[in-house]
């Protein structure tokens, strides 16, 4: 059974962002992205509040969350999401241009589901979240 709905991606760096929507495009993951540029707005988005606020119900089929952002930053956004009942389960991937261990360590205690270094190659970088967005879109199974 694969996810229906949207993928949420929070990431400041334009760039970044371009060429993820563009990976999980070559990739063929047809759900549709959504592109908040802080950690604030990612909270906004998935608590319905703010500018959110008349959005449709209902979570995203897999955020993919950057930890350097501004506002609020990714590590409090985890924290936000996975401490609360209704988007608890939401699955989280941390996409960080740091290779920190700790970095690493500290997303998976605040319970991420995955830790993904951005590659600076472009061609890895695609295959990557290609990838990464067909697993968490169409190959993983999840309770309601």
């Amino acid at each position: 059974m694969s996810r229906e709905g949207y993928i949420l991606l929070a990431d400041d760096n334009a760039t970044d962002a371009e060429l993820t929507i563009r990976a999980l495009e070559i990739g063929g993951v047809g759900e549709r992205v959504v592109w908040v540029q802080d950690g604030e707005a990612a909270l906004h988005f998935v608590f319905r509040k703010g500018v959110y606020a008349q959005r449709a119900p209902g979570n995203p089929c897999v955020m993919l969350l950057d930890l350097n952002m501004p506002k609020i930053d990714g590590l409090e956004v985890l924290a936000q999401i996975k401490g609360d009942p209704r988007t608890r389960s939401t699955p989280v991937i941390i996409m960080s241009s740091s290779d920190q261990e700790s970095d690493m360590l500290r997303s998976y205690a605040g319970y991420a589901n995955s830790y993904i270094v951005k590659p600076i190659d472009f061609k890895q970088f695609t295959e990557q979240v290609a990838l990464l967005g067909q697993y968490w879109t169409r190959i993983n199974r999840s309770g309601p």
